[in-house]
């Protein structure tokens, strides 16, 4: 039997004693972030971090829905800008740049760990994905539910 989001997400919290999450303004962060918002597990306040790429007009305006939601729920948010160069892949270098600066706030602000609203559709979106670049053995691999990357826990905990 499934376990219930807030049961998912105590499971992934083990250990860890601050979080901040990323929320993109999508339904599925969105649901984390009000999920987290109940406190399951948590032992100090979340702090909410949006990056907006700048990449799509209506950008700005999901960053301010995300803001107003965090606020009606007590959470601290933060909205990050980054701008593309035009150099390389678009959709990596965003990727890269979503967790480098993710990781940069997490960190000034304390946190040990960083919670993603991945979900079973994003993996299967990967992997279709990776397919489709032509992706090697390596390529193809599966997010992971709990990675170390930039000092920092990241976690998925409604991955499965």
């Amino acid at each position: 039997m499934p376990l219930s989001p807030e049961a998912a997400l105590s499971r992934a919290l083990l250990g860890v004693e601050a979080p901040c999450v990323a929320v993109s303004g999508g339904g599925d962060s969105m649901a984390l972030l009000h999920v987290a918002a109940t406190g399951a597990g948590l032992r100090r306040p979340l702090l909410a971090v949006t990056v907006d790429h700048g990449a799509r007009p209506e950008a700005a305006d999901e960053a301010r829905m995300v803001a107003d939601a965090a606020a009606r729920l007590g959470i601290r948010h933060v909205t990050l800008q980054w701008a593309w160069d035009g150099r390389g892949n678009f959709q990596d270098a965003a990727r890269r740049a979503r967790r480098r600066l993710i990781a940069g706030a997490a960190r000034a602000a304390g946190c040990d760990a960083v919670l993603l609203g991945h979900t079973e559709d994003d993996q299967a979106e990967t992997l279709l994905l990776a397919l489709a670049r032509g992706s090697g053995v390596d390529g193809l691999s599966a997010m992971a539910p709990r990675r170390q990357a930039e000092g920092l826990v990241w976690l998925r905990p409604f991955l499965d």
